[in-house]
């Protein structure tokens, strides 16, 4: 598989995940089918074609913190766009315990096709 091939999964995965809840790296490359790749889903992010229109802010670290650093411009994006959603931002992070989406079993079989 080729990153090109890797990177479409990833985009597609990210596609999935529904306004008002968040998915980490990790989680986006497993369900991704490619487990341990977590920074990719990163770098797949950034070569996104605009157009894709990704939900890109929904993708935070695995502890919950946006990509960006505090108070920076792309982190002030991220969780503007967040909150629109109904997320709560608070110190730069969200509550994954509240926000972290879990695709059921129909999303897993039927949404995410690879």
């Amino acid at each position: 598989m080729n990153s090109n091939d890797k990177y479409k999964r990833i985009w597609n995965t990210v596609q999935q995940i529904p306004s008002g809840t968040v998915a980490s790296y990790g989680q986006i490359a497993d369900l991704a089918g490619l487990p341990g790749r977590a920074r990719l889903v990163g770098k797949a992010l950034g070569r996104a074609p605009k157009e894709m229109k990704l939900p890109w802010q929904r993708v935070l670290r695995s502890d919950g913190q946006l990509a960006f650093p505090p108070g920076s411009l792309s982190a002030q994006t991220q969780k503007g766009l967040l909150q629109e959603e109904g997320v709560v931002v608070l110190n730069n992070r969200v509550r994954l315990k509240d926000f972290q989406w879990q695709p059921g079993f129909a999303e897993l079989l039927f949404e995410l096709k690879y």
